[in-house]
């Protein structure tokens, strides 16, 4: 069929294809002819269809396609141009490489590779912008079992998890806060940045979840961590003063649909809604935990493992304008999307610019979204200065407010006074015509 045939299915048509099984290929054949029109939509669209149409016969195919819902198929066609938001969704059903993570405590990357290679595991290094990580592309031992393995000497450890930890480059003697650390794969990351010095508190608020952050503590040869069981959001009242802290979020996880692909089925408007209410509620406390006169950082690092803007760029707008914070550049990251500045008519803080973003269907990692901010005053306030000034005016204003009403009042008073001073005179005026009335008749 060509493009200039093409037509839009009736509903009569619509219905009979209902009652058969899903033809992949058919379905196939008819998107791809979708978006040649939506390419060149004035050209190419038939009489009497809107692009409304269209984009709704779109939704209803990949739906069927690929399995979701429609909400989400919504969502990443708002995220997403048309043509990519099909390359997400195919990309999301492919897995990612398998990737491993040098425990630098314990061994250089070209050692290991060394040791793995002889092993039998076809590997190379993840790329230019990590050190310490390496790809797998098979292997005739299993990865997560090997001597090397079980000596601490690697992480199995997702490509976008190494991020945010780069971002906050945590350095020696600082004290640093993993506020979600379960499994242990960025607190063991952190340590080794570290090396072992200062000190880390790893926290989870799931207890069923900390047998395996102890566990990869230990192995990995983490020296400097106290794991700890708090809900997040409490932490403020627990600990303070850290210098830097990391928040990897609970989220909707739809960055990572290929590892689990009930996720298609199940998430819902309220999911995302929920998620980032407690995000929210989570960054106010992350950034309460920091000091932000600390010589080295005053730093907070946000970042979830989804791609919906009300996850991700809302929440960091949110903090911007509740905490005095700024967005730093994320240094080492730049091969990363730049966040959304607007969205669906709502328009975020300028900087937000600064976050970035990271796609299956671009970067061939897990969807992941990375934040760094400064912290620039302790007062829990978006800019204590400017609200001090606030103060002074609204002082100031309601000071003269009240000169005002003295003036008004003493005015009052002085034609309160003029008022009984005519009134005495007409009484003394009234008095003596009096008196002079009564001489008259004496005299009479």
């Amino acid at each position: 069929m060509g493009t200039d045939d093409f037509r839009l299915p009736t509903e009569e048509e619509l219905e009979e294809e209902a009652k058969r099984p899903p033809d992949s290929g058919m379905l196939q054949q008819r998107v791809q002819e979708i978006l040649r029109v939506l390419v060149n939509f004035k050209e190419r669209r038939a009489e009497n269809s809107s692009r409304a149409d269209y984009m709704s016969q779109l939704e209803k195919d990949l739906c069927a396609l690929h399995g979701y819902v429609p909400f989400l198929i919504q969502l990443f066609l708002q995220l997403f141009p048309p043509a990519e938001a099909i390359e997400f969704l195919e990309a999301s059903e492919r897995q990612r490489p398998v990737t491993l993570r040098t425990n630098t405590l314990k061994t250089r990357r070209k050692e290991l590779a060394t040791a793995l290679i002889a092993r039998g595991v076809n590997l190379d290094p993840i790329d230019r912008w990590s050190s310490v990580g390496l790809v797998v592309y098979d292997s005739s031992v299993p990865v997560g079992a090997t001597p090397e393995y079980l000596a601490g000497h690697y992480m199995l450890q997702s490509a976008s998890s190494f991020l945010p930890v780069m971002a906050l480059s945590a350095g020696e003697h600082e004290k640093v806060l993993d506020m979600c650390a379960s499994p242990g794969g960025k607190t063991t990351y952190i340590a080794a940045m570290m090396k072992n010095a200062g000190m880390i508190v790893s926290n989870d608020a799931n207890e069923k979840r900390l047998k395996s952050l102890v566990g990869n503590i230990q192995r990995m040869g983490v020296r400097n961590a106290v794991v700890t069981n708090y809900d997040g959001r409490l932490l403020p009242s627990v600990f303070s003063s850290f210098d830097r802290v990391l928040l990897d979020a609970p989220c909707s996880g739809l960055g990572v649909i290929s590892k689990d692909p009930t996720v298609r089925m199940q998430k819902d408007e309220g999911d995302i809604q929920r998620c980032s209410a407690l995000q929210k509620e989570l960054i106010l406390a992350a950034i309460d935990c920091v000091d932000a006169s600390s010589k080295t950082g005053g730093i907070i690092v946000y970042s979830t493992c989804t791609i919906t803007v009300e996850e991700n760029e809302a929440v960091i707008d949110y903090a911007l304008k509740k905490r005095h914070v700024k967005l730093l550049d994320t240094a080492g990251l730049d091969f990363g999307v730049p966040g959304y500045g607007r969205y669906r008519g709502k328009q975020f803080h300028p900087s937000v610019s600064l976050t970035r973003r990271f796609y299956p269907h671009v970067h061939n990692m897990d969807g992941f979204f990375v934040a760094k901010l400064k912290k620039l005053s302790n007062a829990k306030t978006a800019k204590p200065q400017e609200e001090a000034k606030e103060q002074a005016k609204k002082k100031s204003q309601g000071k003269a407010k009240v000169d005002e009403e003295e003036e008004d009042a003493e005015e009052g008073d002085g034609e309160e006074e003029e008022e009984e001073e005519e009134e005495e005179g007409q009484e003394e005026g009234e008095e003596g015509e009096e008196e002079e009335e009564e001489e008259e008749d004496e005299s009479q």
